[in-house]
């Protein structure tokens, strides 16, 4: 039964090749177009979640205060507000997983005839595992270098290519101010932060090698900058309200007084940044399904035009014994047929297209079973919608004025 009215719906489709294609084209387009912004909206929350993940998770930056000079104020991390001991005491708290104070600078690094200006970072070992950065070659500094204020470094891949090359830059010296360093390591690629810094385009050193050896500090001990990294996500915000508080105690501030330090919910910043992501791929996604929708009034227009067309041929099929179901399951089969190959159609060119734009414009893209699934889904639902109603037209019709249809 299913088979003969399958073979019925394609003869009448094939009847007239051109319109069919043309109705076809509607759906095509549009699961086209779904598949399509579907993809590059998904690599663009890939491509955020790998770059929140290269910043380290559930982080928190604490800035030393700011100063003022000749009434003009400068921005966090100019003060020497913060310690080591400051540091010590926030690995304390309850909740916190790790602490790498920083104290940053920049300075030229010289290899040969070859030379380059970047971040140079003064840090202690526990800040690779704050910010979850592996090594790619050598291995990293640890406590006894930060006891004795070894020269040693870890460079980005940026640093590496610009003064080294191909040349495998581990157990090389290197100048950092005037400074003899021997390169122990070389950091894997992170790529670009959230505010577009190249995270690779950097230098770490032995916290007290930076404090005593490159750029000196104020008092003993002090340092520009705090990680902070809690042991949960649900942590955070009992840390933090803590972490305020401890500070406050430590550097003896009134109830009056502001905070003479800083502190950055990189987190926060980080899930602010991939639920707008996350809000533009709904709104793509959205956009293109209105194409769907522009389709399935084509399929129900053409189908429509079609009953009117085969009016009389409906009277003979009801005369000779046809039922109402079959008269509608033929024109709904001819809709879903319709409907589901523009779907297979336009899966092909959603799918091909989005591997041109990655080949093309280098931009990632993602293509799920889920949002495939999801389209020829709506596809089928489309045609199954737009397509009853003409088929429940042509079913109602009265066998004798339909026979009388010329």
């Amino acid at each position: 039964m299913i088979a003969t009215l399958l073979g019925q719906a394609w003869h009448a489709m094939g009847a007239n090749k051109l319109r069919t294609f043309l109705t076809m084209l509607g759906m095509v387009i549009g699961v086209a177009a779904v598949v399509l912004m579907t993809a590059i909206g998904q690599g663009a929350q890939l491509a955020v979640a790998e770059s929140i993940n290269s910043m380290g998770a559930n982080l928190f930056i604490v800035l030393s205060g700011s100063t003022t000079s000749g009434g003009v104020r400068a921005g966090g991390g100019n003060a020497p507000t913060l310690t080591l001991a400051d540091a010590a005491a926030i690995r304390d708290l309850p909740g916190v997983a790790e602490v790498a104070p920083v104290h940053p600078g920049s300075g030229q690094i010289v290899y040969g005839s070859s030379n380059w200006s970047t971040s140079v970072f003064g840090v202690t070992p526990g800040y690779l595992d704050v910010r979850r950065w592996s090594l790619q070659s050598g291995t990293s500094f640890g406590d006894s270098d930060l006891r004795s204020a070894t020269r040693v470094a870890l460079i980005g891949r940026t640093v590496a290519q610009n003064l080294f090359g191909a040349e495998d830059p581990v157990g090389k010296t290197l100048r950092i101010r005037n400074n003899p360093f021997v390169v122990v390591g070389v950091l894997a690629p992170k790529g670009q932060s959230l505010d577009g810094r190249d995270q690779d385009d950097t230098v770490l050193v032995p916290l007290s090698t930076a404090q005593r050896k490159l750029f000196g500090v104020s008092f003993q001990g002090s340092v520009r900058m705090i990680n902070v990294q809690t042991e949960s996500a649900e942590a955070m915000p009992l840390v933090e309200r803590e972490m305020i508080a401890l500070l406050r105690q430590r550097h003896r501030l009134r109830e009056n007084q502001d905070n003479d330090f800083f502190v950055r919910n990189l987190t926060a910043v980080a899930d602010s940044a991939a639920e707008t992501t996350r809000v533009m791929s709904l709104l793509l996604g959205a956009i293109a399904s209105v194409s769907l929708l522009v389709g399935g009034i084509g399929i129900m227009n053409i189908m429509l035009v079609s009953v009117t067309e085969r009016t009389r041929e409906i009277g003979i099929r009801m005369a000779i014994g046809a039922r109402e179901r079959d008269i509608l399951l033929q024109f709904l089969l001819e809709a879903v047929i319709i409907s589901v190959v523009g779907c297979m159609i336009g899966l092909a060119l959603g799918i091909g297209g989005a591997l041109l734009v990655n080949a093309l414009a280098s931009t990632a893209v993602v293509i799920s079973g889920a949002s495939v699934l999801l389209a020829f889904g709506v596809a089928a639902t489309v045609g199954i919608f737009f397509g009853f109603y003409p088929a429940q037209k042509a079913a109602r019709l009265d066998p004798i004025e339909a026979l009388r249809y010329q």
